[in-house]
């Protein structure tokens, strides 16, 4: 089985996610994948990032701003 490398973000670099949302135009949805739609984006995120504040210095709990880093990339992909 392949190890997988997780990176554990410092805080700054989750204020500087954060601020990065703040500042885009988010759609009020978003279908992230096949399987994954959120119907509500805004709300969503501010859920995420409260769950990151809690956890981003655990290895085991990372999941929060996994996602938030994929809707990052799936926002900068829609708005080329």
């Amino acid at each position: 089985m392949a190890k997988i490398t997780l990176k554990l973000y410092t805080h700054e670099e989750l204020l500087e996610l954060e601020e990065w949302f703040k500042k885009i135009d988010l759609p009020e949805s978003i279908q992230l994948d096949k399987a994954t739609y959120i119907p509500d984006l805004k709300d969503t995120i501010n859920r995420l990032f409260v769950q990151a504040e809690i956890n981003y210095e655990n290895p085991k709990m990372q999941g929060a701003i996994y996602l938030l880093e994929r809707l990052k990339a799936k926002l900068e992909e829609t708005q080329k």
